[in-house]
């Protein structure tokens, strides 16, 4: 069980990174990065920062090799937002998970129909005879 002065450290380097990355950091190579969370180890000497990088491969090691690069400009504002003995070292991750639902999302959006007329008919909707009328048309 995470506790919960851990839980808010890591929101608060989330917070800071994410703000830092998106409005300080001019480093041409980190472009289109997103924080989608942080894990922070039990002795808060370490945040492990994951992030998604919009783009291809190539863009994405370029972003990374960025992130690494700036790693000690972070940590420097991370020491100033929280109060704690040690600044956590920052490691950075790529998160694939967002990557990866827009592949899914796709590949259901080819597989599924996407509207009514295009929906097939069930093979079991054979023409059977209704059991509560009569089966003979003369009976009527």
């Amino acid at each position: 069980m995470t506790s919960r002065r851990i839980l808010k450290a890591a929101e608060a380097i989330r917070e800071v990174v994410s703000m830092t990355i998106l409005t300080e950091i001019k480093d041409p190579r980190v472009e289109n990065v997103t924080v989608t969370f942080v894990e922070v180890s039990p002795d808060m000497r370490i945040a492990k920062v994951h992030v998604s990088v919009m783009g291809n491969e190539a863009k994405q090691s370029l972003a990374m090799h960025g992130l690494r690069s700036s790693a000690g400009f972070l940590q420097a504002k991370i020491a100033k937002r929280i109060d704690t003995r040690y600044t956590p070292r920052i490691q950075f991750i790529l998160d694939q998970g967002v990557k990866h639902s827009i592949e899914v999302s796709r590949m259901l959006k080819e597989l599924l129909p996407t509207s009514a007329s295009e929906v097939p008919e069930p093979l079991d909707t054979v023409a059977a005879p209704d059991p509560t009328h009569g089966s003979d048309p003369a009976d009527g």
